[in-house]
């Protein structure tokens, strides 16, 4: 795996501000994803030797499925918080 790393400071290099609106929708959806399918895993199915097998298949559809979802309807949600939210 490739690192990029400062070398004087050894901190892993940050990407630029242009990449916001595709990182925080992969983490974004990355995280709820696995939260999600791992509760209706376990809900469905029990807590049993193969559940992490079943729960990581059912994460990968579920973010196969999240991330682009969440591309398409970001630029929704932020139009309806920004009607419901008063600016600072």
């Amino acid at each position: 795996m490739v690192m990029f790393t400062n070398s004087s400071t050894g901190k892993l290099k940050k990407l630029p501000p242009r990449y916001n609106a595709i990182i925080m929708p992969l983490v974004l959806s990355i995280l709820m994803s696995c939260i999600v399918s791992g509760i209706s895993t376990l809900t469905s199915m029990g807590f049993s030797i193969r559940f992490f097998a079943y729960w990581m298949d059912a994460w990968l559809i579920s973010w196969l499925v999240a991330f682009p979802s969440l591309l398409l309807v970001l630029p929704l949600v932020r139009r309806i918080v920004a009607a419901l939210v008063r600016q600072a």
